[in-house]
């Protein structure tokens, strides 16, 4: 049975490696061979493609590991 998710909470490998507070995008699939618990990409199309993260579950993640939320906020400056 399919899960459904909500579009918006979804994020790529550039959006996991902000979270975490990586250097490159690249550096996460790393952290998915380092960290056997680390959230699974709910979409992976295979080699080479676009995998999504459940950005609730990366936060979940981050946050359980002491990897604070890395996000860029928006600037309030007038």
């Amino acid at each position: 049975m399919s899960r459904k998710v909500a579009i918006d909470d979804l994020i790529d490998a550039r959006g996991v490696a902000e979270l975490l507070g990586l250097a490159h995008y690249n550096t996460v699939s790393v952290y998915q061979h380092r960290y056997a618990d680390m959230p699974r990409p709910v979409l992976d199309l295979g080699k080479d493609r676009i995998k999504l993260w459940l950005r609730p579950e990366m936060e979940r993640w981050a946050a359980e590991r002491g990897r604070a939320s890395h996000r860029r906020q928006k600037s309030s400056r007038r």
